[in-house]
């Protein structure tokens, strides 16, 4: 497990990093459209939950093991992923980053990162969906660090590449999900400019 836990600490650095780069080229175009009914503000804001969440669930021990894997976590957290709580929680969160959310989710990414060293990775934590192993929670928040940092980007009109260790780790949760869905041919025809017949998505 200490070998599983050095590499997601590693990638979800890795992805931290890039987030906060990527934040701190907003400039002034906070209230540009993020995602979705989301700004740019509203989207950061959203996306420093991936941060928060590993402080704040780290403080909250769980008893009993829901889910077993990142993969098992999303599906698992689809009962709550398009809720109208979500976008409003995403609103609040950009709210909460201040007159200066550059420079706030910079500080929480130094603090989350080095937190980690300090955290012990079998422990149970309560999550969203229930307790989990820290080791595998933590992919989970290097996938959405991916993800909606990659949304950033789009909405930035900047690059959107992932830095490769954030990548492997949040292609692997991907491949997983679409693996124990029965959903890997439509992946493949997707990422290979084969046509699929209606909108894929392995969430």
């Amino acid at each position: 497990m200490s070998d599983d836990w050095a590499g997601a600490c590693a990638a979800f650095a890795e992805g931290a990093a890039w987030f906060v780069a990527t934040v701190g080229r907003v400039g002034d175009r906070w209230t540009r459209p993020g995602l979705g009914d989301w700004d740019v503000r509203a989207l950061v804001g959203h996306t420093s939950r991936a941060l928060l969440t590993v402080e704040e669930y780290a403080a909250r021990p769980a008893t009993d093991v829901v889910a077993t894997s990142a993969a098992a976590y999303f599906r698992a957290a689809r009962a709550f992923a398009n809720g109208p709580d979500v976008a409003d929680r995403g609103r609040a969160a950009g709210a909460a980053l201040g007159e200066d959310p550059a420079s706030e989710v910079a500080a929480i990414a130094q603090r989350v990162t080095a937190l980690l060293p300090t955290l012990v990775p079998d422990q149970l934590v309560a999550t969203i969906v229930g307790g989990m192993h820290l080791v595998d929670y933590l992919p989970t928040r290097t996938f959405e660090l991916a993800v909606h940092t990659a949304d950033l980007a789009a909405a930035l009109d900047e690059p959107r590449v992932v830095p490769p260790l954030a990548a492997a780790e949040a292609l692997a949760v991907v491949t997983a999900l679409a693996v124990d869905e029965g959903t890997a041919g439509d992946l493949l025809l997707t990422v290979t400019g084969r046509p699929v017949t209606e909108r894929f998505s392995v969430l």
